[in-house]
């Protein structure tokens, strides 16, 4: 019983909010811009500036992983794309992460993600609505070959992983995992219902002030 309880505890811990408004998805686009910026002061973590230039697109994510009894994984980012003709930074789209498994997993652990896709055909991938990879994150995340392919598999690595772990888990390995539209948020945060068609590539809507500190954060790493 005592195992069950905490079980539940840590996956209460994991799921996210339902209920959150601009000024909490604000909040959380910062959350992410501090922990790209922790991961970049780690020479051993940090990606490297000559692929943060190449990437066409870029997707911040925080993972829970938690579980006792059962394993519990989700977690939630943003998703950014490169504009076509002027290489900037667009709007920013919210992205949601899950995943559970049967197993007797004990720990938990909480890991910040950072997908780059690497060409147009993978930012396409984002208007899908299921956009799943195909595996863990590996390598050393300080090199340009770091990371893991997902489903578009070309010899350029079409998708690069980077991560930086903390905490204790202890169980079996991480599945590749899958990502949705966070729907509900990008709604609340535009003010209106967008697709992510509608963020990303059709300048519905425009770029807050908050996605514009964060893709300057990006193209500063980008130069170093």
């Amino acid at each position: 019983m005592k195992e069950l309880m905490i079980g539940l505890l840590l996956l209460g811990l994991a799921c996210p909010a339902f209920a959150q408004n601009k000024a909490a998805l604000d909040n959380q686009i910062r959350k992410l811009t501090s922990k790209f910026e922790a991961l970049q002061a780690k020479p051993d973590k940090a990606i490297p500036a000559e692929t943060l230039r190449k990437a066409q697109g870029i997707i911040l994510l925080d993972r829970t992983k938690a579980g006792f009894i059962f394993a519990f994984q989700g977690g939630g980012g943003v998703a950014l794309v490169r504009e076509p003709k002027s290489g900037k930074w667009g709007p920013g789209a919210f992205v949601s992460a899950t995943e559970a498994s049967l197993g007797f997993q004990i720990g938990g652990q909480r890991s910040f993600v950072v997908i780059l896709l690497m060409n147009t055909n993978a930012t396409r991938m984002l208007t899908d609505s299921d956009i799943e990879f195909g595996g863990e994150a590996s390598g050393t995340a300080g090199s340009s070959s770091g990371g893991v392919e997902g489903k578009v598999s070309t010899t350029e690595r079409a998708i690069l992983v980077y991560d930086d772990r903390n905490g204790l888990y202890g169980g079996a390995a991480i599945k590749g995992g899958s990502l949705t539209p966070g729907q509900d948020q990008n709604q609340t945060y535009y003010g209106q219902y967008v697709t992510m068609e509608d963020i990303l590539f059709n300048k519905k809507v425009k770029q807050t002030d908050t996605v514009a500190a964060l893709a300057e954060k990006i193209n500063q790493y980008a130069k170093k």
